[in-house]
């Protein structure tokens, strides 16, 4: 287990600064910008993808890549590449994954158990040193797995998206791994 740091420990604003893989919830734009600035690898969670926290850029060690999206169609190929990066850097590599804040003040869950699918994978390959808030993400997605489809339809975002006559779509955005 990594060891902490002196400024690791002097930052009681950033708690889970210590952890490898760390989870942030209901981030707005300007939390986000913070990340970026602070963070190796930043990933956005958002399975229904409303546009609420919208798609940006982000500046890691002078490069500007687009910040990518992940989900549970995506989990897994997102691991891999902070795994590539990480193997590139030849020293680990600070993950947080962040999800949008909602204008409705809901929690979404779908986001919630989709962070946890990509914390799942990130472990499957090695990359372990998680947050307590990640963990707990991971825990609730490793136990709720089989309901993924039924707890995403069921929930405000989903139901919102059925009203719309898009059930297809959310079901679709339940599919593990469908997209490399």
């Amino acid at each position: 287990m990594p060891t902490e740091t002196a400024a690791e420990a002097a930052a009681p604003e950033h708690p889970q600064s210590r952890y490898q893989v760390r989870l942030h919830l209901a981030v707005d734009a300007s939390r986000l910008a913070s990340l970026q600035r602070t963070g190796d690898h930043v990933l956005v969670v958002d399975v229904l993808d409303d546009g609420e926290l919208a798609t940006a850029t982000t500046a890691a060690g002078g490069r500007t890549a687009a910040l990518p999206v992940a989900g549970f169609r995506t989990r897994t190929a997102a691991a891999r590449a902070v795994l590539e990066a990480q193997a590139a850097r030849g020293d680990r590599v600070f993950v947080d994954l962040v999800t949008p804040a909602r204008v409705d003040g809901q929690f979404a869950v779908e986001d919630f158990l989709a962070a946890g699918a990509v914390v799942d994978a990130l472990a499957e390959l090695g990359i372990d040193f998680s947050s307590p808030e990640a963990a707990a993400a991971c825990a609730a997605f490793t136990t709720l797995r089989r309901a993924l489809a039924h707890l995403v339809t069921a929930s405000a975002a989903g139901r919102s998206w059925a009203a719309a006559g898009r059930t297809p779509e959310v079901l679709a955005a339940c599919a593990l791994d469908a997209d490399a």
